[in-house]
């Protein structure tokens, strides 16, 4: 079972929340994340796509503060949704040393480079905060081990596709993993930018 392949602290944690069998999508996801491949993660609402990408991303940072650089970059749609996944990853993360930090895009963008310049693992913000961060230069990208997109779908929007394409070409070399709940040709189009080569786990 994939829980049982994760870091003790993660085994740990799960099983003081009581989740004991993961869904059809966290144990066909979950070892092929591990893996280190780029991956297309398609699934309907409710699979266990959030659930899977905080706890691979805790599993590939090791459950532990390395550093100052983030070492982990989760985009989402908007502020809103940018915030209710950072409250997750608190909850999920408070067992370990691992420091994540919300890129609120309502804070002045020097607010948010001191922030960050202090010490952050792992940084949720969206696409456009993102990227406002690279163009003041107040991100460090050399230390991104994982970069992961959750609710994919809204980047059928050209505006949030365009700030997305720009945060990635500032990365050298990361795994990319992409959640939606259908593969529009929009996402499938990010092939050619930073997601080739790659697997698909699909449910």
């Amino acid at each position: 079972m994939p829980f049982k392949k994760l870091h003790p602290t993660i085994k740990e944690f799960i099983e003081n929340q009581e989740i004991k069998i993961p869904t059809p999508f966290q144990k066909a996801s979950i070892p092929a994340i591990k893996s280190g491949a780029n991956i297309f993660c398609i699934a309907p609402a409710g699979s266990g796509k959030t659930i899977a990408l905080i706890l691979t991303t805790m599993q590939k940072l090791k459950c532990e503060e390395t550093g100052t650089a983030p070492r982990a970059i989760v985009i989402v749609e908007n502020n809103e949704k940018a915030q209710q996944l950072y409250a997750l990853f608190i909850k999920y993360t408070r067992p370990t040393s691992l420091r994540v930090y919300f890129g609120d895009e309502r804070a002045h963008i020097d607010l948010l480079k001191s922030e960050i310049f202090e010490g952050v693992d792992i940084l949720v913000s969206s696409p456009k905060t993102i990227n406002k961060l690279i163009l003041a230069e107040g991100l460090n990208t050399t230390q991104v081990k994982l970069f992961s997109i959750d609710d994919a779908d809204f980047l059928v929007q050209k505006s949030s596709s365009a700030d997305l394409i720009a945060v990635t070409q500032s990365i050298q070399k990361c795994q990319f993993v992409m959640y939606a709940e259908k593969m529009h040709p929009t996402l499938k189009r990010f092939e050619a930018y930073f997601m080739y080569p790659y697997k698909t786990v699909a449910i």
